[in-house]
């Protein structure tokens, strides 16, 4: 029997095929091998299957693992809500990060992500104008271990490039095996 998810969590389901809200305009291997094409992208609440996709990812979202109060503290207030009626651009960017980082303990990568790499502290300069969410897929069996979700409005296309370009020229991103980026729009 499925059980519901617990407060806080938000399981999803990323099904690409020729249905959805969201019609992908491009996808780019980074990294690694890159997902069958497709045109559209359903984002379906739940861990569901659908049988007739051309691929399907799977994740949940909950409570912040790397975050720390202070900068929770911070990102609260300017976060942004998915779904604004502006944020007609969105990427989709799913991660899967190397057997070292995961090798690596909890302290050792929050020190890259954060103490060197600056991931928090830098993207705060972005925000409210891209709205974000971290689905966990690691533990679900999946072939990444993060999907990454991102809204914008269409004038606020470039200050994401910029945000990717800063991220990934970062000490974290050499833990990074598979990255692909789907850009997508409504």
């Amino acid at each position: 029997m499925v059980q519901p998810p617990r407060a806080g969590m938000v399981p999803a389901t990323f099904v690409a095929g020729n249905v959805g809200a969201w019609c992908i305009d491009a996808i780019k291997p980074i990294v690694g091998d890159s997902l069958a094409p497709a045109a559209r992208l359903e984002v379906r609440a739940g861990v569901v299957e659908a049988p007739d996709a051309a691929w399907q990812l799977h994740g949940v979202s909950g409570h912040a693992r790397y975050v720390e109060r202070v900068e929770k503290t911070a990102l609260d207030p300017i976060s942004p809500p998915l779904a604004r009626p502006e944020a007609t651009c969105a990427a989709l960017i799913p991660i899967r990060k190397s057997d070292a980082w995961w090798a690596l303990p909890q302290d050792e990568r929050r020190a890259i992500f954060e103490t060197r790499s600056r991931h928090i502290a830098d993207c705060l300069a972005y925000l409210p104008r891209v709205a974000r969410r971290l689905y966990h897929a690691r533990e679900l069996g999946e072939p990444f271990d993060f999907l990454t979700w991102f809204e914008f409005a269409p004038e606020h296309a470039s200050a994401f490039d910029e945000l990717l370009a800063l991220l990934r020229a970062r000490e974290e991103w050499q833990f990074v095996e598979r990255e692909v980026e789907l850009r997508l729009s409504r």
